[in-house]
């Protein structure tokens, strides 16, 4: 029996014409009766496919239509050398050793990385670029780690901090979920978190939460919620948002080692629900939405299918773990299952995936008939990572880790540094569509890296 389209109420309007539409498109990519089976796309992932178009951009450089991605450069080095990375592929030394010197000349002589050489330093690509560092470099001369420059990055950083604890993403531009979570990755893989640069930052981040339970942007502009005025206007509160949401709930992990423990919580409740309802109908092949009333896209295969990782985590933070050790994560899968089973259907994602997101020439795409890129192709993989693992904060590696701190005894450091990397995969927990030649590395929750390269960046700069 055939899925059934989504009801229009008897009033069609042009998005339902548009959602029609694509449901239309997806049903192809169905075994159903009346479709060609010998043509279907099959539940394999076409690796070899996918590894020779990523070689192409990076060898030959990229079609002529990306010319407008010029700003975003350091986002193609590593939407590429990331999905290298998912893809279980390493680069070769030489090839390693240009993409650290390409990266290198985006580094803004006053801090932080710009879009392009000569471009203005910005959140976004910063991250973009010591993500891609993090991936292709190591320590010492021409290694990238040494050659950035940490100090006028924290200044960069505390330039564009605003007295309600956001930040912009470039002078003179605009507050951006976007752009904290970028900087917030940054400084803790860089070790440059510090009270005075996050502070009222988790109290902005929580303000950003809409009546759907989603985020936005940015929050509300003058009032607090007892009706009293701000000392400093927010920006206005936008829409619910796929990226936005996933950007706020990683900054709020990240910024748990640094937040008083009074702090008011998040709408775990709602945001779960929004998560949910996410997640597309068999007629969507169970991929995923950013916004209500949306169509499906596999970019957020990641941006919400990897959000439910981050919710887990802070359902069932360690800090709120049973006394004496008890293992609140690892003793007890119940959190997990309901998570798995009830919540998320990891199965139906990546079969969407596998089915609707996979180009015939390779890359991956937003869904059939577009053409692949860069972008979709990581965002894709890294959803089909977040399907396949369970990656969860362990207390038993929070306690080696804390333990095991080498030098002098700084607690906040300590804990940034612990907290983010007590990640770890519960092999257990694992799911292949297709079979276990579709598996791919796993991605740390927080990041978007794998955990041996958030591991291996973080333990040099924190020096452990």
């Amino acid at each position: 029996m055939a899925p059934t389209y989504t009801p229009t109420d008897a009033y069609p309007t042009p998005t339902s014409y548009t959602q029609r539409e694509t449901e239309e498109v997806l049903l192809k990519h169905l075994p159903l009766p009346g479709n060609d089976n010998t043509k279907l796309p099959s539940l394999e992932l076409q690796k070899t496919k996918h590894m020779q178009w990523l070689v192409r951009n990076l060898a030959q450089g990229f079609p002529a239509r990306y010319i407008s991605q010029d700003a975003s450069q350091p986002w193609l080095m590593f939407w590429t050398l990331q999905a290298f990375s998912v893809l279980g592929v390493s680069l070769d030394p030489g090839n390693k050793q240009r993409a650290i010197d390409t990266i290198l000349a985006w580094q803004h002589s006053d801090g932080g990385f710009g879009g392009g050489p000569g471009q203005a330093a910005h959140l976004l690509p910063t991250y973009a670029a010591v993500c891609a560092l993090a991936v292709a470099g190591r320590p010492g001369p021409r290694g990238g780690w040494d050659q950035i420059d940490r100090v006028k990055m924290a200044q960069f950083f505390m330039s564009l901090k605003q007295p309600d604890g956001s930040f912009l993403v470039a002078h003179h531009a605009e507050v951006d979920m976007r752009g904290i979570y970028c900087l917030l990755v940054v400084a803790t893989l860089l070790d440059l978190m510090t009270p005075e640069l996050v502070d009222g930052t988790a109290e902005f981040v929580r303000s950003c939460q809409t009546y759907e339970g989603g985020f936005a942007s940015a929050s509300q502009p003058y009032f607090g919620e007892d009706g009293s005025l701000l000392k400093s206007p927010r920006p206005p509160l936008g829409e619910a948002h796929g990226g936005y949401t996933f950007c706020a709930l990683a900054s709020w992990v990240l910024l748990q080692p640094m937040s008083d423990e009074k702090l008011d919580k998040i709408n775990e409740t709602n945001l779960l629900r929004w998560l949910v309802q996410m997640q597309g109908v068999e007629i969507e092949l169970g991929g995923f939405k950013g916004r209500t009333n949306k169509l499906v896209d596999g970019c957020y295969s990641w941006w919400v299918g990897g959000a439910f990782a981050l919710l887990e985590a802070i359902h069932g933070h360690h800090h709120s773990s049973p006394p004496h050790g008890e293992e609140k994560h690892e003793d007890s899968d119940d959190g997990w299952i309901d998570m798995d089973e009830s919540l998320l259907n990891r199965d139906a994602l990546q079969e969407y995936i596998l089915l609707a997101g996979q180009h015939p020439v390779g890359g991956l795409r937003d869904k059939p008939p577009k053409s692949a890129d860069a972008y979709h192709t990581l965002y894709c993989l890294a959803g089909l990572s977040a399907a396949q693992h369970r990656v969860f904060p362990s207390e038993k590696k929070f306690q080696e880790l804390h333990s095991g701190w080498k030098g002098t005894d700084e607690p906040t450091r300590k804990k940034v540094f612990s907290e983010a990397l007590c990640w770890q995969e519960d092999e257990s927990g694992s799911k292949f569509v297709g079979g276990k030649a579709n598996r791919v590395n796993a991605s740390h929750p927080l990041f978007n890296l794998t955990v041996t390269h958030s591991s291996a960046i973080m333990r040099y700069f924190y020096g452990q």
